[in-house]
């Protein structure tokens, strides 16, 4: 397992749709435990392969503490959405940011795990924002495109605590 180089804005790489995955292979499952470490070090909740140069349909997530397990998506679509939430949301990929952004507050989505066996994910706050932004990453879009407002720096924001 590796910590990969994840790519930041401005890199063409995150602006083009990611093609499906027909097969979990040996390089596949790597990419996911690599996804996985990657994600940890950086301090963030979800990950996306083209955040590490990879136009796959992949996303990771954990947002473990708030009680729910490291989740895969492999080829990910969205069932069903439902409410509005809307919150300061930053990105790996845009290091140092952060922007109001309103999503849904539940989602509905239906992937497939490292086994290729068919998943149904459901969740609620910041389970279904870290569900929604991967997605939208594999679809060549960043959450910048969704802020309400401006970009803030993250130093700004903790001035204000």
């Amino acid at each position: 397992m590796a910590i990969r180089k994840i790519r930041t804005m401005g890199d063409p790489i995150l602006e083009k749709e990611c093609k499906e995955v027909k097969d979990v292979t040996r390089r596949i499952k790597t990419l996911i435990d690599d996804m996985f470490d990657t994600m940890y070090e950086a301090n963030g909740v979800g990950l996306a392969a083209p955040q590490v140069g990879i136009l796959k349909r992949i996303a990771v997530v954990d947002v473990s503490q708030e009680g729910n397990q490291p989740i895969v998506m492999i080829n990910p679509e969205v069932l069903e959405t439902n409410g509005e939430q809307t919150s300061f949301e930053g990105c790996l990929s845009v290091p140092g940011k952060s922007g109001q952004v309103t999503r849904p507050n539940y989602a509905k989505v239906k992937a497939w795990n490292e086994d290729m066996e068919e998943v149904i994910i459901e969740g609620e706050e910041l389970l279904a924002r870290a569900l929604l932004h991967e997605i939208d990453h594999l679809d060549g879009h960043l959450y910048v495109e969704l802020v309400e407002g401006r970009l803030y720096d993250n130093s700004e924001l903790e001035e204000e605590e």
